[in-house]
Formats: structure tokens, sequence, C-alpha cells
């Protein structure tokens, strides 16, 4: 008896990881042509797949772009945690050491940056997902600086909170004028330097007894 041929019905389209693939296309993409040139019909045009494809895994293009921020997130947080680990097991100082790896990952990573910190999505509290992985990323830096408080003494009359805000603030400064290429002359080793030398200023001035101006929320616990 012949064999029966089975047919895919018209318009079926099967992808191992079809979610993945179209995450990978829009990184691709930002990178290539930026955040405003991204489509959910030339993503599906770059794969070969319908617009009911991509449907069933994305809403909208905020959703999509909520996963390549949800992804970055995840790898930033990996990154910072690798750095800590690293530093703290050869005795260096593991802020200075998240600082490097931030500014690392960022121009390494600038799709999945400019997406994270951009504002590309008209209701991000949608996706809990992506606020939980960003909350855990920034919680490795909130870490490392009370434990350091704790193992130190350094800083320990500040909150926690306020110094992770004041490190995340001068390396994201960092990051972002180095990816617009406004750091001036130094090369690709300028990122790196300016970060090692705001985390030893930040270090010296805290191991200098420097106290919470009047009025601050280390100041009012």
């Amino acid at each position: 008896m012949a064999a029966t041929v089975r047919r895919k019905p018209k318009g079926a389209y099967h992808h191992p990881d079809l979610e993945g693939a179209l995450t990978a296309a829009a990184v691709r993409t930002i990178r290539e042509r930026g955040v405003d040139a991204l489509t959910l019909r030339d993503i599906g045009a770059q794969l070969g797949v319908s617009r009911t494809a991509i449907y069933r895994h994305f809403k909208d293009k905020s959703a999509l772009l909520a996963q390549v921020a949800l992804e970055g997130f995840r790898m930033f947080r990996h990154a910072l945690t690798s750095a800590a680990d690293e530093a703290r097991a050869r005795a260096a100082d593991p802020i200075e050491e998240m600082g490097v790896a931030y500014v690392g990952f960022a121009l390494e990573n600038q799709s999945h940056y400019r997406t994270m910190f951009g504002d590309a999505f008209e209701c991000a509290e949608e996706y809990p997902g992506l606020a939980a992985e960003g909350g855990a990323a920034f919680d490795v830096l909130l870490g490392a600086i009370t434990e350091e408080q704790a193992v130190s003494g350094i800083g320990a009359g500040f909150d926690p909170l306020e110094l992770a805000h004041i490190f995340w603030a001068g390396v994201h400064g960092i990051a972002t004028l180095a990816m617009a290429g406004q750091l001036g002359p130094g090369g690709k080793g300028k990122p790196e330097q300016l970060c090692r030398l705001q985390a030893r200023i930040l270090r010296a001035g805290l191991r200098a007894g420097l106290n919470p101006a009047p009025g601050t929320a280390s100041d009012a616990r």
C-alpha cells in the first residue's frame, strides 16, 4: 500500500526556536538601524514567517523589545556576578571590577543595552519578568556594596542603596559617553580607565571618613 503523504496546512510554519530567532533578529536590526526602525513586519520578512506566527510569541513591538531587554538584563547580571566572584577570588575590589564589567557589557552588547535603558516601552509595567530580571541585576551591585560595608566598614554610615545609585549613575554615564564616542583620546582602554578611577575615588572618599550629608536618606535612618 502506498505511503500516505501528510502535507502541512497552507501558511503553517515550524521553527525549533522561533521566539529566540525573533529576538536575535530584533537585536540585529537595532544594532544596524536603531530601535525606531524595528517593526514586526520587517522581522517577519527577515525570517520568512507570517505575522500570525509572530503574534503567537509577541503581541506587538513593545513585547518584542521587552524580551530583548529581559535577555539583556539576564546576560548583564551574569557579567556582574562573574566579575564580582572573580574579584573576590583574587582579593581585588569587586565594585571596581563590576564597574569595568558594566561598561564592557554595554560596549559589547549595545543593542541590548540601549533597549534595557531606553524609553522603548509604552507600558513597561506590563512585563513583570523584565522588572524582576532588571531588579536582580541591580541587586548584584547592591549586594556587593552591602558586603563591602560589612567586611571593611567603609561607608558604613551611608545607605547602601544610595551608594549603589551613585555608582550606577557613574558607570552608566561612562558607558553612554563611550558608546557615543564622546570620551576623547585614549582608545578602547579609556572607559575601563575611567571606571577604575571612579571606583578608587569613591572608595578613597569613604575610607577618609566622609559623612552623609544632613537631610539625606542615610541621615534619616
